[in-house]
Parts: C-alpha cells; sequence; structure tokens
C-alpha cells in the first residue's frame, strides 16, 4: 500500500480513469458492433448513414477523453467509412 499523501491520490485518481476508461471502451465496442449488423443487414440508406455518424460521435467522443489516441480514432472512422461505402455500392458483375 502507499505510504505517501500523493501515492494515494495518484491510486484514487487512477481507479476513477479506469472506470470511465472502461465505460467508453464498452459504449464504443456496442457501438461498432450495432454499426457492423446494421451493414450486414444492409439496412436502408438513410438509416445506415445515421447509425454510422452516431458511431463516429462514439469514436470521437473516446478520442477527445483520451481513451483513444487521436491517430486510432481516425484510422477506426476511416475502416468504418470504407466498410459502409463498400456495402452501399452497387455489386459489378462481369460480362464475358
Amino acid at each position: 500500500m502507499a505510504n505517501h499523501k500523493s501515492a494515494l491520490k495518484r491510486i484514487k485518481q487512477s481507479e476513477k480513469r479506469r472506470l470511465r476508461n472502461r465505460q467508453v471502451n464498452s459504449q464504443l465496442k456496442t457501438a461498432l458492433k450495432s454499426f457492423y449488423s446494421a451493414v450486414e443487414k444492409k439496412t436502408e440508406g438513410s438509416e445506415m448513414v445515421e447509425v454510422h455518424r452516431k458511431t463516429v460521435s462514439e469514436i470521437g467522443r473516446a478520442a477527445t477523453k483520451g481513451v483513444l489516441h487521436k491517430r486510432t480514432a481516425s484510422r477506426k472512422i476511416s475502416r468504418i467509412t470504407t466498410f459502409m461505402q463498400k456495402a452501399q455500392a452497387p455489386v459489378a458483375t462481369v460480362a464475358g
């Protein structure tokens, strides 16, 4: 156990941050799951865009709070956007 006042304070701060990070990560994982399931179900375009917007917002919030690094957040946003665009694109058939 800590012997100094500052070490005790540090333990309290670390525990608060751990709990906050855990909550934000959990919300982020839930948002990503709902996004991928919505895209896989090929939901209507406007509904898919709405789910995408909410997911991007959740990722941005995690980056703002310091749970995710800003480049990690940017990469995740880029990947889910690409995933959604591929799902929305019409399937091209090769005539041969």
